[in-house]
């Protein structure tokens, strides 16, 4: 671009407006996984599209369970409390993320949440993120483990459609598997899209109604479950920590 009257083709100047939101984000996640981690909390980042299972999965995940483990949850929507009032009549207390036209969760939102779902009393805390492929791997919500739910009736090539979800995951639940016998559905192409995406694939095949895989499921929960070492109500959210990273908005409420 000439310097004198501008004329000429204009010089870019890029602006890493995508690199500060997650640099902000990424701070805020550091926050809640100190918070997690001193109160020896497994937390779980639980995605998948919009009907992959993920609510059947945490119902069946609760009956299962029984005494073995305390559990809680988030669950993240655009709009409506139905997700988290399942999760609370299976036995899980629940606090819903209203994110209205926001299609994921972010490290701000889960903080703020946990102001009204205090995880001192639990041993795994579930985020239940927005039903999205795309959006939801990129945010960082200071988990210790990423889960993605995968439904048979999406086909097989979900993997290498959205790369970067799979990528990030640590666990592939491979859901509804009841009902392969009535679908044109293969498992082992599947495998072999994640064995193409995942450095280390590792899927599970469960089915909220039947329950198979269940146990399995909660045994790999119960491996990665830190074991308690701190007196967990001095450090709730209710009591004292470090407020720098809030935000003033309010986007949670509970349902007892």
């Amino acid at each position: 671009m000439c310097e004198t009257c501008g004329c000429g083709d204009p010089e870019i100047v890029p602006v890493e407006v995508q690199e500060r939101i997650l640099s902000d984000n990424d701070a805020q996640a550091a926050h809640n996984r100190h918070h997690f981690g001193d109160l020896a909390v497994l937390a779980i980042n639980l995605m998948g599209s919009p009907g992959a299972g993920k609510t059947a999965v945490l119902e069946a995940t609760a009956r299962a369970a029984g005494g073995r483990l305390r559990l809680r949850a988030v669950s993240g929507d655009l709009a409506t409390d139905r997700d988290a009032d399942r999760l609370n009549a299976a036995g899980i207390r629940s606090t819903t993320i209203t994110t209205g036209s926001a299609c994921h969760l972010d490290a701000r939102l889960v903080h703020h949440a946990l102001h009204h779902a205090p995880c001192s009393d639990c041993d795994v805390f579930f985020i239940e993120n927005v039903g999205n492929l795309v959006c939801p791997a990129i945010y960082d919500l200071g988990q210790a483990a990423n889960v993605v739910a995968l439904s048979v009736t999406e086909g097989e090539d979900k993997p290498l459609k959205y790369p970067v979800m799979f990528q990030k995951a640590d666990l592939v639940l491979l859901t509804k598997v009841d009902l392969i016998p009535h679908l044109d559905f293969d498992v082992d192409a599947v495998e072999d899209a994640l064995s193409r995406v995942m450095p280390d694939a590792k899927l599970l095949k469960v089915s909220a109604k039947t329950g198979e895989g269940i146990d399995a499921w909660l045994e790999w929960l119960e491996v990665r479950r830190p074991a308690r070492r701190l007196d967990a109500k001095s450090l709730d959210h209710h009591g004292h920590h470090d407020h720098s990273l809030e935000h003033g908005h309010e986007h949670s409420h509970e349902h007892n």
